[in-house]
């Protein structure tokens, strides 16, 4: 075990379903990442050596513990698949809130693949480390679903349902479009959240979301931007999850008046997305907060283009 470096790879957040396609599209947001920096260290296994928070400070609530941290999760299975020599520390830094509907888990468990696999002495392609990500998501999310580890590794918009993994899909996106995320000061479990969907739906319902899905992507295709429009639906998922974010509502209605494409909850919520036009963006953003903070939450946003980059190393500060 020679190699002394301390690496560092940033993960995006990610929004995740993109209204039309709960569990199979996925896009990736800039401005809001993890970091998981990683050295090689004696002795077996994957360790945390801390975990710090949005404030740079000790995280009050996230556990160091190996076994229950996405990032030393995702860390950890690809180190033994790929026999890495000796052990690994961890250092994991936060930059994504907590049940936010932002990928949090997600963009902590790829960036701690990501930099795992730069200190092998093979390091895998970057796609390669999809299964790897998965592991550790599936740590916080109960399943293994691909909407918020897929872009927030490869960046952009991706296609990726269940039955197609580990493949991915890197989506072609318009010109000229932004995506508004914000982010009201809420909580929502993902695992929680989807423990109470419905199991069944009616076949219209099914066929209707499935039309939806469809246009949307042959609406990215073609930069057909009126198709966006139309397409931006959700007639399953948001239904059931819409009250549990109080301001939904009013903010998805304060987006589209302002002249979105389409808007809907960022996977669980409580974050909210919005589609625009780069230069309706500012005017977009704007009013989503007005109408977060009109029913009394404080709230962060974010403006993205849809080709954001998704992880990479980083030199150490």
């Amino acid at each position: 075990m020679s190699d002394s470096r301390t690496v560092t790879a940033f993960a995006p957040a990610s929004i995740g379903n993109v209204g039309v396609g709960f569990d199979m599209l996925g896009l990736a947001i800039a401005g809001a990442g993890d970091r998981v920096s990683a050295r090689r260290v004696p002795g077996p296994g994957v360790r945390i050596a801390e975990v710090r928070g949005l404030d740079g400070e000790v995280h009050p609530t996230l556990s160091a513990d190996a076994d229950g941290n996405t990032a030393s999760v995702a860390a950890a299975a690809l180190w033994l698949a790929a026999g890495g020599d000796g052990g690994l520390e961890l250092v994991v830094r936060k930059g994504v809130p907590l049940q936010s509907g932002m990928g949090s888990s997600a963009a902590s468990a790829v960036a701690g693949a990501v930099a795992a696999n730069a200190l092998l002495e093979r390091p895998l392609p970057l796609r390669e480390l999809l299964p790897f990500a998965l592991a550790g998501e599936k740590v916080a999310s109960g399943g293994i679903h691909a909407d918020n580890v897929a872009p927030s590794l490869i960046g952009g918009m991706v296609l990726c349902p269940p039955v197609l993994l580990p493949r991915m899909i890197a989506l072609p996106t318009p010109q000229g479009i932004s995506s508004v995320l914000l982010h009201p000061d809420l909580l929502v479990s993902t695992a929680e959240s989807r423990r109470k969907l419905a199991r069944g739906y009616s076949m219209d319902q099914w066929l209707t979301q499935q039309g939806y899905l469809a246009g949307f992507i042959a609406a990215l295709e073609a930069g057909d931007v009126d198709l966006l429009r139309e397409c931006l639906q959700d007639v399953i998922i948001e239904p059931q999850r819409a009250s549990s974010v109080p301001c939904f509502p009013a903010v998805k209605e304060a987006a589209l008046a302002a002249g979105a494409l389409g808007s809907s909850l960022s996977g669980s919520g409580p974050s909210v997305f919005a589609l625009c036009e780069d230069q309706l963006a500012p005017r977009v953003r704007v009013a989503m907060e007005q109408a977060c903070r009109g029913f009394g939450y404080d709230c962060q946003s974010w403006v993205s283009p849809l080709n954001a980059p998704g992880a990479h190393l980083e030199e150490l500060p």
